[in-house]
């Protein structure tokens, strides 16, 4: 098929030449992608529709530049014509197959593009682009991700919500993470993003919505003490999430803080919002307000902005929680994954697991060698019948360990502390913890059963329980008298 001349030149070639490979090629892995859904990679999806069309566009800019440039070369060898602009004559059978040919590749380009902008637009909101095109450096957001309860959520209905706007932001935003793991200009562990999340009025309350008020939670936790028996020891909470009936609204309960009739604002020291320096509570109803400040902290250091309380303040980490080793061997423990029949397994397990690890791999070993070592040394009888026993316990540590501990990026149980609580991290006690005084004398008091009361302890077999209504008066299951006198996590932060 005869072309004009401007057509024949090297620029105009090549750009027509990587755009016909480009789309053979986008062609070629689309069929890869229906043919073989189950087998695609994430790869072939960025080479899809990202890479590959990238290619594709230069290469079609490349054919009229090339066209232009050669028409002036042409015309600058020949004598200059009054009319400036290419003449486009339908009757010459070379321009009109051209035309011919423009029209038919700019609507089936357009198509495509829609087709392809459609399909970038989906594979950019989806959870396997959002974690694992990046593999280390996200592994442990994704990993923690897949064990919440939010795993069924996509990542963008949090980090991104609808509307254009946080659209554009998070497309912005993401840029300059691409440059960062290019790179290298991470930061480990990644600074978590909760300062610059959407407000949880516009993503959480889509599904947990305020006006859906929530009755008292009953919950069972079972704890193994590192003696040599394991000792079960188990406590029964009623968690006090809303008032004693749904009926009442968020008159009071741990959900009180989001009454939508009360405001509570408050000043941390750094983004992190682990210390709290001043609370502020506002009745909307009356239009009272009073103003807590704490007595423990210097008070003139610099304060961030302030903060109007939302769910995220208590559930920081509601989808990518990194479990404390205590707290993982115990779940296993209780799923029957280590048996409770290995003396001292729970003692040993944490002594381990108390050490930092340069990687994965090495804390596989080491978990494995130093478990076999010392039951081989100290326990042979035992190891000459339950060796089993062992090796399954070693699989559910090690399994553990790498769902919630990623020495890569750093990133555990203390370098992302989860608020909801006051065993593990400051959580709670950052506001209620008695240091929180007002002008006029009020407290923000850090009394147990404001959030709980305790209807069953102690060790399995042996357990107290509390009468009807009433509360146990909590019994620590080691000895000692002074936990009173301290905040859980100072004791139980070296512990985990």
């Amino acid at each position: 098929m005869k072309l004009p001349k401007s057509f024949y030149s090297w620029t105009t070639i090549s750009g027509a030449v990587l755009a016909s490979i480009s789309f053979m090629l986008i062609i070629f892995t689309l069929a890869i992608t229906f043919i073989f859904p189950n087998d695609s990679s994430d790869y072939l999806g960025l080479f899809t529709f990202i890479i590959l069309p990238v290619f594709l566009i230069i290469g079609l800019i490349m054919i009229p530049i090339g066209t232009v440039r050669k028409m002036k070369r042409d015309k600058s060898r020949e004598v200059q014509r009054e009319v400036k602009f290419p003449i486009v004559n339908l009757n010459d059978p070379g321009q009109r197959r051209v035309v011919f040919i423009f029209i038919i590749a700019t609507a089936a380009f357009l198509m495509l593009t829609g087709l392809g902008s459609y399909e970038v637009f989906h594979y950019t909101e989806s959870n396997e682009f959002c974690g694992t095109l990046c593999h280390n450096v996200m592994e442990p957001e994704y990993v923690t991700y897949h064990g919440s309860a939010h795993a069924r959520v996509r990542c963008v209905e949090c980090h991104v919500g609808s509307g254009v706007n946080w659209y554009v932001k998070s497309k912005l935003s993401g840029l300059y993470q691409v440059y960062s793991v290019i790179a290298g200009a991470y930061p480990t562990p990644i600074e978590t993003p909760i300062h610059n999340l959407r407000p949880a009025q516009e993503t959480c309350e889509k599904c947990h919505w305020p006006e859906k008020f929530y009755d008292p939670k009953f919950v069972t936790k079972k704890h193994y003490l590192s003696d040599e028996e394991n000792t079960e020891w188990n406590i029964q909470l009623l968690m006090k999430t809303g008032p004693e009936n749904k009926a009442l609204g968020q008159s009071e309960g741990i959900h009180w803080h989001i009454n939508p009739d009360v405001k509570i604002e408050y000043f941390s020291s750094s983004r992190k919002r682990d210390t709290i320096l001043e609370v502020i509570y506002t009745n909307l109803k009356t239009g009272d307000k009073r103003s807590f400040t704490n007595n423990e902290v210097d008070n003139h250091s610099k304060k961030e902005p302030s903060r109007t309380m939302d769910c995220l303040d208590c559930h920081n980490r509601p989808s990518h929680d990194y479990l404390a080793p205590a707290h993982f061997v115990d779940l296993a423990m209780a799923a029957g994954e280590i048996s409770q029949d290995i003396p001292e397994i729970k003692s040993v397990s944490m002594g381990i697991l108390a050490r930092d690890f340069p990687t994965t791999d090495s804390a596989m070993t080491y978990i494995s060698v130093k478990l076999n070592n010392y039951y081989n040394s100290n326990y042979e009888e035992f190891m000459d019948t339950n060796s089993v026993l062992l090796e399954k316990a070693i699989v559910a540590i090690q399994d553990g360990f790498k769902k919630n501990i990623f020495p890569f990026m750093k990133a555990k149980w203390s370098a992302y502390p989860n608020f909801m609580g006051h065993v593990e991290s400051m959580g709670c006690y950052r506001c209620h913890n008695d240091n929180f005084v007002s002008t006029d004398g009020h407290v923000i008091s850090r009394e147990c059963t404001l959030c709980h009361s305790i209807k069953a302890q102690g060790p399995r077999g042996e357990m107290e329980y509390a009468v009807a209504d009433s509360s146990l008066v909590f019994n620590h299951p080691h000895d000692m008298d002074d936990w009173k006198e301290m905040s859980c996590y100072e004791c139980h932060v070296a512990l985990y």
